[in-house]
């Protein structure tokens, strides 16, 4: 015979308590990461402020000094000041885009795979939660965070390199690999990615370190496909020269290649870059006259930020779903499992 027991009053009552309470939990359970997110968005932050003003206007006036110095072999200009700018945009650059890694971590680690291999989530769906009521919550409140924090670096950061352009002679140009992500709402996106990718691998893990390594994987693999795709989720323009003036970079390309004699455009073949008879021979018997560059110019930047930015919100919502499902058939499993044996 089983005995049936009877939820005592405080363990309903806190069942029946709303989103206050549950917001309170999140923020005791998660206080730890909650200050180290603040510490690092307020740091991050501040650094991108120093680059948007001081160093900016320093590393440009010693440009500008540099290039009045029109070839003189003597020529005094600030060099600390553009080597210590390069050095600090260098650094936030990537600090700011290991972001959505970071994030990933977390929440595959501590937000959910160390609460699944503890039992600490177990204990809250006996006691108070739902896991699929649980699993929202540990979703939604840390997205708010991550967006709000996260859309605030990439807008600094936006700032920062808008003051730099056009006044500092080896600014990053906006399609370099780093600063296309960093600059735009891309890296909110993925930052969001790495929260429904830890909250998959949690519950597909159930252990710390397996589910931190997964969730690393899968925003990698996220930010990829991105980075691949983007340039073919917006139609690009064309631009063909002259076989002898040689291929040119004017955008974020989307392909490049050889224009034969025909009109035909053909992949540039393979030959050694030593010996420019060799490859002037292979060009010759391709028939090619010049070459073609399809690229994105800088009037493309929103528009290519905002379909990739939708392309990895999607994936996101994929992954979040995906962890909604897989809880739900294991605590189903389990559920039934234990009526099975308590029968």
């Amino acid at each position: 015979m089983t005995t049936l027991t009877t939820p005592s009053p405080s363990a309903t009552a806190h069942r029946d308590s709303g989103g206050p309470r549950l917001l309170s939990w999140l923020l005791r359970l998660h206080r730890p990461a909650l200050w180290a997110w603040t510490a690092l968005v307020l740091v991050l932050g501040a650094g991108l402020l120093w680059l948007w003003g001081p160093l900016t206007d320093a590393a440009a006036a010693a440009w500008r000094q540099y290039n009045a110095c029109d070839m003189r072999p003597r020529c005094a200009y600030d060099q600390p000041a553009i080597l210590l700018y390069k050095d600090v945009e260098h650094y936030i650059t990537l600090a700011v885009t290991a972001v959505p890694f970071l994030v990933a971590a977390w929440a595959g680690a501590a937000l959910f795979g160390r609460e699944l291999e503890s039992g600490t989530a177990q204990l809250a769906w006996a006691q108070s939660l739902s896991p699929t009521r649980w699993l929202t919550a540990k979703l939604a409140f840390p997205a708010v965070l991550v967006t709000a924090g996260t859309g605030l670096l990439v807008c600094l950061y936006h700032l920062a390199w808008s003051a730099g352009r056009g006044r500092i002679d080896t600014a990053r140009s906006w399609y370099d690999s780093l600063v296309l992500h960093t600059n735009g709402p891309t890296t909110v996106a993925f930052a969001l990615t790495g929260l429904a990718a830890g909250a998959l691998a949690g519950v597909l893990c159930r252990r710390t370190f397996p589910a931190l390594a997964l969730a690393l994987g899968l925003t990698a693999v996220v930010r990829a496909v991105a980075h691949l795709a983007m340039p073919h989720l917006w139609p690009s323009v064309t631009h063909t020269v002259d076989r002898s003036e040689g291929p040119v970079v004017l955008g974020l390309e989307a392909d490049s290649g050889l224009v034969t004699s025909t009109g035909a455009h053909v992949p540039v073949p393979r030959c050694d870059a030593m010996d420019p008879g060799g490859c002037s021979a292979a060009y010759d018997r391709l028939g090619a006259v010049g070459y073609y560059t399809e690229y994105h110019p800088f009037s493309h930047y929103w528009p290519l930020q905002l379909t990739t930015t939708a392309l990895v919100l999607v994936l996101a919502g994929l992954f979040a779903l995906g962890a909604f499902w897989v809880l739900r058939r294991t605590t189903g499993t389990a559920r039934a499992a234990a009526k099975a044996g308590a029968v």
